[in-house]
Formats: structure tokens, C-alpha cells, sequence
């Protein structure tokens, strides 16, 4: 059930910033407006491709028809090596990724108040902090990147985002995606030059409390490697899960570089 909920709220993530084609063998996103955004353009294939050919030149020529970079994202890895086989021969580069799963077990992390700390929704007025503090980490692909998909985010209903000002200076943001009783936690960033502080627990526990004022059952962040997933867990999530998922494309950057 695990995964499901996962991929099912995965799915809905991507949906608010991307359009999607159903096919039989899996899901096109794509939004030609931010090309170089990932997750907004690739073909996502969960379960066994049967007809790896006729996917990988259909999913091809969608791409390229648009200007778009031809990419997977490949779940099941165990039962996907004919897919693989044909993506190698077809020149795309590959890497495998461990992606934990963390799920919020819902108890309070009582972080002690911090009188230098306030905690406020973005809104018109302070948005152009919160995109700069967004834009500024690399791990998210920069500001270059960041500033379309921060804009379709702040747009859409299912996102909050959360601005945190020390000492009267914004350093550090976080936002959750809600989608019915599930939420997932997002772009948790701050400044190098706050860093050591603590804001991460202080804006991760004032989410916290907001979802239960929601009554949201489920909160999930998706950490993009160990050491990260290791931070979360002092804050109450703990890992339900680790998958292998690969990514194929035909060219640019891997997710490992651009994450560093």
C-alpha cells in the first residue's frame, strides 16, 4: 500500500505543474514551457514494458516533436531489462537512484520556541524573497529552474509555501502539496549562511502542526539521499521505504549531477 500512496501522490505532484498523456505502458508529462524542469517532462513506466521498441520510439518522437530532451523514469527495475536493453541501444544514458520513503509518524518533535524566529505564508509581498532563497540552492536546478516552477506552485491551491525569517531576515522556506488525506513536503531550503541554526527543525514542527490543524493523515518527504534522510528522522520521519528507480535520457545532465 506503501508505494501506491506514494506513486498515487507522485502522480497528482506532477500534474500541477505538467500535462499528462495516459498510454497503456505508463504516463507522458510534459509542459514546453520549462523544458529543463525533469519532472515535468518524462515518461514515467511503472510496471513491465511488453513492447519496449515500439515505447521507446513513441516516447521519442512525442519528445522531440516538442524540443523536449527524451527521458524515463523506470520503476520495477527487476522486470524492465528488455526496456533497458533497448534504451542502451538507442544511445541513452542511464543511472539508478535509492530514493527513500519517509512517512511523518504524527507525534509532536516539541522544538523549543526561538524568540529570533518568525514563520509566515508566502504571499505577493514576500514572494521574491522566498523565489531567491529557492533559486539560490543548486540541488534544485537554481533559479533558473526554479523560478517558472515556483510560480506555477504558488498559483495552484494544492501548494502552501512557508517563508522563515531569523532575526527579521528570510533564510529559509519549505512548502506541502496537499492532495485529499496525503500531503508531501517540499523544497525545505536555507541559506548557507543560517545554516547550523536549527531553522530546519523550526519550520519542519510549525508544518507539522499546520497539517494536523488540517486534519491531513499522511505526510511524506522524499529525501533525495541518506544523509538528507537522516536529518528528517531526528524530526519525527521515519523511512517505510527504499526503492530503485532508474532514469534514462539522451542527453544533458544526470539527476546525481544536478543534486551534487
Amino acid at each position: 500500500m506503501t508505494m501506491q500512496n506514494i506513486h498515487a501522490l507522485d502522480i497528482s505532484y506532477c500534474e500541477t505543474f505538467s500535462r499528462k498523456i495516459d498510454k497503456p505502458w505508463g504516463i507522458l508529462f510534459y509542459n514546453e514551457n520549462q523544458p529543463n524542469y525533469y519532472d515535468a517532462n518524462h515518461a514515467r513506466i511503472m510496471n513491465a514494458c511488453e513492447d519496449p521498441q515500439k515505447v521507446v520510439e513513441e516516447t521519442t518522437i512525442f519528445y522531440q516533436s516538442k524540443n523536449i530532451v527524451p527521458r524515463f523514469y523506470i520503476y520495477d527495475l527487476v522486470n524492465q531489462q528488455n526496456l533497458l536493453s533497448e534504451l542502451k541501444l538507442r544511445n541513452f544514458k542511464y543511472e539508478e537512484m535509492i530514493s527513500p520513503v519517509q512517512l511523518w509518524n504524527n507525534r509532536d518533535i516539541n522544538i523549543p520556541p526561538n524568540p529570533m524566529v518568525t514563520i509566515e505564508i508566502v504571499t505577493d509581498e514576500n514572494y521574491k524573497e522566498a523565489l531567491e532563497i529557492e533559486g539560490s540552492i543548486k540541488e534544485f536546478g537554481g533559479i533558473e529552474v526554479m523560478e517558472k516552477v515556483f510560480e506555477e506552485q504558488f498559483n495552484h491551491p494544492a501548494f502552501t509555501h512557508y517563508l522563515l525569517r531569523y532575526d527579521g531576515m528570510a533564510c529559509s522556506t519549505a512548502c506541502i502539496f496537499e492532495d485529499g488525506n496525503q500531503a508531501r513536503m517540499e523544497s525545505v531550503a536555507t541559506l548557507e549562511a543560517f545554516r547550523g541554526k536549527g531553522l530546519i527543525g523550526q519550520i519542519i514542527d510549525y508544518i507539522q502542526q499546520e497539517i494536523k490543524k488540517k486534519g491531513i493523515e499522511m505526510l511524506w518527504v522524499l529525501p533525495i539521499n541518506e544523509a538528507i534522510e537522516k536529518v528528517y528522522q531526528k524530526y519525527g520521519f521515519e523511512t517505510v521505504e527504499k526503492y530503485i528507480s532508474g532514469h534514462a535520457f539522451l542527453s544533458g545532465k544526470s539527476i546525481k549531477e544536478i543534486q551534487g
